[in-house]
């Protein structure tokens, strides 16, 4: 039976797009998101919530209940495109959600539920693999991974090429289970967070009758605030001049607001800020200031709007009597984007770069337009993920530890707590499930066989809200991270992690997370037994969830691309436990070389 009684609830998951950890009011941060803060009093904050590092990765874990290397996505599809001989015939590396799985949509649909999808897809390219096919009965998508939110391309004006998916283009975008045209099918006054919030609501308010009587599954994943930052002039007005102390002044604010909120505990250890060699601000010109502020006060305002639609999302919820009987979950897919993006391959012989000098004016005044195209930078992202290290595609907390604010009155016992138990974005499917009165379908679904769900249901959370005491992932249950050789393991708090150069030491680290949310205290050395121990873990999952080393053979390809050498030959004369020791496995053979650093002796 669902918690519900009759109708089973009704669910909502909002997920906003390389969203920083401290961005919203009720994570401690400054930005007006009183949709989000009222959300969050109704609800329960989690503090301890983890995703994939990067964001197709958790879309395919979030909609599947299980881990990515087996939902299709133990490597991103941009990634795969460039190495594509490395990851052909290897099942999870498909860079899709694959059928080996029962996608969320697919399940609740068959169980009676009216389901709808509107914003970023980024699960597959073709109409086979789009959201129609995995359970959307209606959804406008957004089939890539990010793009202009004006939809405003101008380098595809002109172009004989194909383009790389960053940017849109026809042939990428569908309704229903048809492709549109990006150009001339989409709404004059597109902006993405709106027109897809638009689409949303349109669909809930056009259904029948019959229709009405079914409880529904709705998905809305906005685009931002994934770069290019941009958002009306009006909104971006609201925060000028609040960034222009910098990254460092804006990091310790939000640090004082954790810690006053209850969110972080107050003798904790920050990271160093999150750099990526680039200047410190007080370095910077008076100019450079101007406009990295101005980027920070575009991304600002990009929040308050997806704030301002998640409010137009309630109110129509609130209106028809269906907000107290639907579960919603709204959270960010990863740590906030720090990357410099400068040299980012997009066409044939041109970067990110070439294509904003070419096509785009990002002088001061015209920033956060729909012809500017910027980008904020590892230090505002920093600020975002502290006190964690790191950001997205990190396998440190910077990249993994995201808000995640639920609510579903017929289960929660206690409103406007924060709970810090350890969850993960595998969580929703078996706790939608859960609360549905639904059993997943494995192994067989729809005439196919499907892995099981490696998530938990959060129902004992919902039940005991005050206690911080419940484990939904017990002291013996394994979690791990890989995406191309950045990985890491948690068992409890203990957490060993990878990350190869230039990212980090390319060697394991080891903390104590009860102690050290700041993964400052590296114990890889004075706990060598407890780092054996992880590293069994890790070998564990990466057995369990059926990967294989793509990070050595991947960049083996690459040093022979850019040596001119395309073949493949040499690539694959690489012996298989010299590549699983390359690609951080644990070897009981190898073991001390691990632990001593020796990892680029080779």
């Amino acid at each position: 039976m669902s918690m519900s009684g009759e109708k089973r609830p009704n669910v909502l998951i909002i997920v906003a797009d390389d969203l920083g950890f401290s961005d919203t009011s009720p994570y401690g941060g400054e930005i007006d998101t009183p949709n989000l803060q009222k959300l969050a009093e109704e609800g329960l904050r989690m503090t301890g919530f983890h995703t994939a590092a990067s964001c197709s990765p958790t879309r395919a874990m979030l909609l599947s209940g299980t881990d990515s290397h087996i939902a299709g996505l133990g490597c991103m599809a941009e990634k795969i495109r460039k190495a594509p001989q490395i990851f052909k015939g290897k099942p999870g590396y498909e860079g899709y959600l694959n059928y080996r799985v029962a996608a969320l949509g697919e399940i609740l649909q068959d169980a009676g539920y009216f389901t709808l999808m509107s914003g970023k897809w980024h699960l597959g390219l073709e109409k086979a693999l789009g959201p129609y096919a995995r359970g959307f009965t209606k959804a406008l998508s957004f089939l890539p991974g990010g793009g202009n939110h004006f939809n405003h391309e101008p380098q595809l004006y002109d172009l004989k090429e194909k383009p790389t998916a960053i940017f849109k283009g026809d042939g990428i975008w569908m309704k229903d289970g048809e492709f549109i045209n990006g150009s001339t099918d989409l709404p004059k006054n597109f902006y993405s967070t709106n027109t897809f919030t638009d689409h949303f609501l349109d669909t809930l308010k056009e259904r029948t009758a019959d229709e009405r009587t079914q409880p529904f599954f709705g998905y809305l994943p906005f685009t931002a605030p994934h770069w290019p930052l941009q958002a009306p002039q009006e909104v971006i007005k609201k925060y000028r001049n609040m960034y222009d102390d910098g990254p460092v002044a804006l990091r310790d604010r939000r640090l004082q607001s954790l810690i006053k909120k209850g969110l972080v505990p107050p003798d904790v250890e920050p990271a160093p800020l999150h750099m990526l060699k680039t200047k410190p601000w007080k370095e910077l010109t008076e100019e450079e200031k101007r406009k990295s502020s101005r980027a920070m006060e575009v991304y600002a305002a990009m929040v308050e709007l997806i704030d301002t639609n998640v409010g137009r999302v309630r109110t129509y919820l609130e209106e028809t009597g269906e907000l107290d009987n639907t579960f919603i979950a709204f959270m960010s897919d990863n740590g906030a984007e720090g990357q410099l993006l400068e040299a980012l391959p997009v066409l044939a012989g041109y970067t990110v770069e070439d294509i904003v000098k070419r096509y785009y004016d990002n002088s001061l005044g015209n920033i956060g337009n729909f012809n500017s195209f910027v980008w904020y930078g590892p230090q505002w992202a920093g600020a975002a993920t502290a006190p964690s290290r790191g950001a997205k595609s990190h396998s440190t907390e910077g990249g993994i530890h995201c808000p995640c604010i639920i609510r579903y009155p017929p289960a929660l016992k206690q409103s406007g707590l924060v709970t810090s138990v350890f969850t993960t974005v595998m969580d929703i499917v078996p706790t939608v499930l859960d609360l549905a009165g639904l059993e997943h379908p494995s192994p067989i679904f729809r005439g196919r066989e499907v892995a099981s769900v490696r998530g938990k249901s959060w129902r004992p959370i919902l039940e005991h809200p005050e206690d911080q005491g419940i484990q939904i992932y017990k002291d013996n249950d394994i979690v791990g991270w890989e995406q191309l050789g950045i990985a890491a393991v948690r068992v409890g708090n203990w957490k060993a992690l990878f990350l190869p150069p230039p990212k980090g030491p390319g060697r394991w680290e080891l903390y104590d997370l009860s102690r050290d949310l700041g993964e400052v205290h590296d114990l890889a050395e004075s706990q060598p037994g407890k780092l054996k121990e992880m590293l069994q873990h890790y070998e564990t999952y990466f057995q369990e969830t059926g990967m294989f080393d793509s990070y050595t053979i991947y960049h083996e390809a690459w040093k022979h691309r850019r040596a001119g050498n395309r073949g493949a030959g040499n690539m694959r004369s690489i012996p298989y436990t010299m590549a699983i020791w390359q690609s951080l496995t644990f070897l009981q053979t190898r073991f001390m070389k691990l632990l001593k650093g020796d990892w680029d002796e080779e």
